[in-house]
């Protein structure tokens, strides 16, 4: 999952198109009103009028009082105009400049920092290049079935798989609908059981309700930390790309416990996971090891992480992907 120049400079293009788009309609909007509601452009040019005195008066003294005054001044006309759009059946604000992201006014930064909206451009970009927006258009709560999994009680006694599918499914629209609330979930089970299909779920709600989410396998996620600390230079693709994985609302790591483990990967993890602890930045993880495995696979520093920060969602059932394939 990276970020090339090629894709950053795509993603601020689009950010000038939609400034440009915006401004195009809001000029278009104060013409139309001009002409219908004469008044208003009176009270603009009065406004702008007293802007331009206020300035050429402050470059001789910069006087509080002065500033004072004139800000009431154009209170005073603001609100007449506001008046006289409500009349006319127009929102109050439909004359201010138009942004899809009013933090940033649509630059992509606040200050020197990467605005939200940003940071999800650059997933949308890398979501789109890499297929994941199809993938949750197919994979979602309104495509999820629960008669892939039995309704017969185990033989260890617990309860069917379709039950207990059924409690999972309802924690993870509990999660959901507290987000954020620094939850993190522990999805674990055997091959097949629907994890993934259920991060897909999750990460399409997330998203929709406008918030950042990064979605890896365990492979992408150590990929993408080796190149950014062994990279020759901190190139602007190595950065970013690291930078999302800390950063983003919710981060998805699927499959953990697939990867070659090594030092590197152990202490990167606990970085990752601690790091995003520290942030209150909710995590989420599958994997197909239990938790003894997962104990004795990485650090008793990442296990105690676990068991203290994580929800353990146990899924279990036969394999629906062979039964899927068994339908076609």
């Amino acid at each position: 999952m990276s970020l090339s120049n090629n894709d950053y400079q795509d993603i601020m293009r689009q950010y000038e198109e939609r400034r440009l788009s915006n401004y195009r309609l809001h000029e278009q909007r104060k013409k139309d009103i001009y002409t219908t509601i004469p008044e208003i452009k009176e009270l603009d040019r009065q406004i702008t009028a007293n802007s331009i005195s206020l300035g050429k008066q402050l470059i001789v003294r910069d006087d509080p009082a002065l500033r004072e005054e004139y800000r009431i001044k154009n209170q005073v006309l603001i609100s007449q105009k506001q008046a006289l759009l409500k009349e006319a059946g127009y929102s109050s604000d439909y004359l201010e400049p138009i942004y899809y992201c009013k933090k940033c006014k649509d630059t992509g930064y606040i200050g020197q920092e990467q605005c939200s909206c940003f940071h999800q451009a650059m997933i949308d970009h890398l979501y789109s290049g890499s297929n994941m927006a199809k993938i949750l258009a197919r994979e979602n709560f309104q495509t999820f079935r629960e008669d892939y999994y039995s309704d017969q009680m185990t033989k260890q006694g617990l309860p069917s798989p379709r039950r207990n599918i059924q409690k999972v499914v309802e924690h993870c629209k509990t999660f959901i609908s507290r987000f954020p609330n620094h939850d993190n979930i522990l999805f674990q089970g055997s091959t097949g059981v629907g994890k993934t299909f259920l991060s897909h779920c999750i990460a399409k709600e997330i998203m929709d309700r406008g918030f950042t989410c990064v979605y890896m396998t365990a492979f992408q996620l150590f990929d993408t930390l080796a190149k950014h600390t062994f990279g020759k230079g901190k190139d602007m693709e190595q950065e970013t790309s690291a930078n999302l994985i800390f950063q983003c609302d919710l981060l998805i790591i699927d499959d953990l416990g697939t990867e070659m483990i090594n030092k590197f990967v152990i202490s990167q993890l606990f970085q990752c996971l601690n790091e995003r602890l520290i942030q209150e930045r909710s995590t989420i993880i599958s994997t197909n090891l239990s938790l003894q495995e997962f104990r004795n696979t990485y650090s008793e520093r990442i296990f105690s992480r676990i068991i203290e920060n994580y929800s353990w969602q146990k899924i279990y059932g036969d394999d629906i992907r062979f039964k899927k394939s068994n339908l076609t």
